[in-house]
């Protein structure tokens, strides 16, 4: 029997509150665990810990730049889904669903913060 599970990322936020809004309101995602600065959130068995820090144990806000990648098994089913809440974004933090050169079929979405969460679909042309 194999021993790793998942991997499951840390995204680090200065404030709690608006991730966890981003995430379970636009997203979808359910909040499994909650503490004063921390919350553990899940979709389909996907998970994103997501830590509240400032000054010197916080981190920069996020930079635009893939940091967070879901593989889905239908991307255009996941944006039907969630255009309604998508397009409450400011203009410009939505892109796709898309083809890449790469072979995937990608729909990226900026969070509060600046982190970029990408759900993408093997489609197979690379």
């Amino acid at each position: 029997m194999s021993n790793f599970i998942q991997i499951t990322p840390f995204m680090h936020v200065a404030v709690l509150e608006p991730a966890l809004t981003f995430f379970t309101k636009v997203l979808g995602f359910k909040v499994l665990y909650r503490m004063e600065d921390y919350a553990y959130v899940e979709r389909e068995g996907a998970g994103i810990r997501i830590l509240a820090g400032q000054g010197e144990n916080g981190s920069p806000p996020g930079n635009r730049r893939f940091c967070y990648y879901v593989d889905v098994r239908d991307v255009d089913a996941l944006y039907g889904e969630l255009k309604p809440r998508l397009d409450t974004l400011p203009p410009g933090d939505v892109h796709g669903p898309v083809d890449q050169p790469y072979g995937q079929r990608e729909l990226l979405v900026l969070a509060p913060d600046g982190n970029l969460i990408v759900f993408g679909q093997a489609t197979g042309g690379v």
